[in-house]
């Protein structure tokens, strides 16, 4: 049996627990307790690589920088983004490569701060509605509006927020460092969706406020690199049909079709559960031998075995 390749994408309950303190150690103690399901999965002889969501963390960066600000320039928002690759994909490191130790299995685990080329045309840049940073007042958010050239919107009655667009990925920078990397190492990359960058003419990159959304920038890593499975780890087991209703249906598998037929239906919510779905169609049209596997950090195991989670293929 020839060894599967898997890429991962960790959803933020796998980083930062809800409720708990957003300090660096606290969420390091979030990760070591997710690095032993991964370590595990490696030691079941599975090649990985590791996507993460970065939405807690570049938010908190970004208040950090702002509530700053009047002793230090603001950091843009792709350094932000920058900065939340690099200490989460330190703190991956370092609890996995423990883990892995553990079970005496000696596999390097390196970061790469990944850039993600996005289309300066994307219908995403009219229209911004990712919500990003601090909440505000109607008049601070129209001084930030006038002063700094920020679009604001009101998020759902709790004040107005900085939105920025977020476009699709469409090349991953340092691909050919990941495919060099891929079989000796477990490789973190792709954080948060990825620092999107548009392309110069001149070839020079130059970043772009704006979110990718880490599904659909692991679902372009998983095409890339030729992946068997593309897992993605959310907070419920399986994908849902009326989540949340009297009449809520479990899935443990859906076709491609399907898949599209329900978020045609509306059946997943913007923002949750519809990017993943959106990626694991992707990845399964991609190829009829590929599978994609939503469920839990707390099932991935089993999932991997075809025991849980929502199975996602061609036909």
């Amino acid at each position: 049996m020839s060894i599967e390749k898997v890429v991962v994408a960790l959803g933020g309950n796998a980083l930062q627990r809800k409720g708990a303190p957003a300090t660096a150690a606290a969420q390091l103690e979030v990760v070591k307790k997710t690095v032993e399901y991964i370590a595990e999965i490696s030691c079941r002889g599975y090649e990985l690589a590791i996507v993460h969501g970065n939405g807690p963390q570049v938010g908190q960066i970004m208040q950090a920088s702002e509530a700053a600000s009047h002793v230090t320039p603001t950091m843009p928002f792709d350094v932000c983004g920058a900065m939340s690759q690099g200490y989460i994909g330190y703190h991956i490191q370092q609890a996995l490569r423990h883990a892995l130790h553990k079970r005496e299995r000696y596999v390097p685990v390196v970061t790469i701060i990944t850039q993600v080329v996005v289309e300066k045309e994307d219908p995403a840049f009219r229209d911004p509605t990712k919500p990003i940073g601090s909440f505000y007042t109607r008049e601070e958010a129209e001084d930030l509006a006038r002063e700094k050239g920020y679009v604001m919107k009101e998020d759902a009655g709790r004040g107005w927020r900085r939105v920025v667009a977020s476009p699709l990925p469409q090349r991953i920078v340092e691909f050919s460092c990941l495919r060099e990397l891929w079989d000796t190492t477990i490789v973190v990359t792709a954080g948060g969706g990825g620092i999107p960058v548009i392309e110069k003419e001149d070839g020079s990159l130059e970043g772009v406020a704006a979110v990718i959304d880490k599904d659909l920038a692991a679902e372009r890593l998983a095409e890339n690199i030729g992946a068997d499975v593309l897992m993605i780890l959310t907070e419920v087991d399986r994908v849902a049909l009326n989540f949340n209703k009297p009449d809520q249906v479990e899935l443990d598998r859906m076709t491609v079709a399907e898949a599209e037929a329900y978020m045609r239906e509306g059946h997943f919510a913007p923002g949750s559960m519809l990017p993943k779905v959106q990626a694991a169609a992707m990845f399964a049209k991609s190829d009829p031998g590929k599978k994609a596997i939503i469920t839990s950090l707390y099932k991935s195991l089993e999932a991997l075995e075809g025991k849980a989670g929502t199975l996602v293929t061609s036909r």
